[in-house]
C-alpha cells in the first residue's frame, strides 16, 4: 500500500476509533454511575442544568471517555501509520484535545476538572500510545 495512502487512513482510522471509544463509555457512564437525581442527560441544556448537582464521581467517567478515546485513537493511528508514527499519535491527540476544549466552551463544568481533563486527558495519553507503537517497531 502506498506510504501516503496508509497515512491518510491511519488518521481517518484512529479518529473513527478514538469516537467509538469516548462515545462508548460516555454511552454506558449513567449506568455505572448514574447522574444525580432529575438530571437530563441528554441534552447540552440538561447537562448545563445538572452541573451544580454534580459531584466529583461524576466526572470520573468524562474524563476516562476523553482519556482513552485520545489513547486508542492515537495508538491506532501510530500502529497503522507508514513513518512518524509519534506524530501521527500526537495529531490525534490534538484533535481530541480540540474537542475538549469545545466541550469546555459549551458546558459550565467545575473548573478543577476542566483543568485536569485539558492537561492530562488528551497529549499525555497520546504521548503513550505513540510511545507504545514506536516500540513495537
Amino acid at each position: 500500500m502506498n506510504n501516503i495512502v496508509r497515512n491518510i487512513l491511519a488518521v481517518i482510522l484512529g479518529i473513527i476509533a478514538g469516537i467509538i471509544v469516548n462515545m462508548g463509555i460516555i454511552t454506558i457512564s449513567g449506568s455505572l454511575i448514574p447522574p444525580p437525581e432529575g438530571a437530563d442527560m441528554t441534552t447540552i441544556e440538561g447537562m448545563k442544568a445538572a452541573m451544580p448537582l454534580m459531584s466529583a464521581k461524576h466526572f470520573l467517567m468524562p474524563f476516562l471517555a476523553h482519556a482513552l478515546g485520545s489513547f486508542v485513537g492515537a495508538l491506532v493511528a501510530a500502529l497503522i501509520a507508514a513513518s512518524h508514527k509519534m506524530w501521527f499519535a500526537m495529531g490525534i491527540g490534538i484533535f481530541t484535545m480540540l474537542g475538549g476544549i469545545a466541550a469546555v466552551m459549551m458546558l459550565p463544568a467545575p473548573l478543577w476538572f476542566e483543568a485536569v481533563d485539558l492537561i492530562f486527558a488528551y497529549i499525555p495519553t497520546a504521548f503513550i500510545a505513540g510511545k507504545i507503537a514506536t516500540a513495537k517497531s
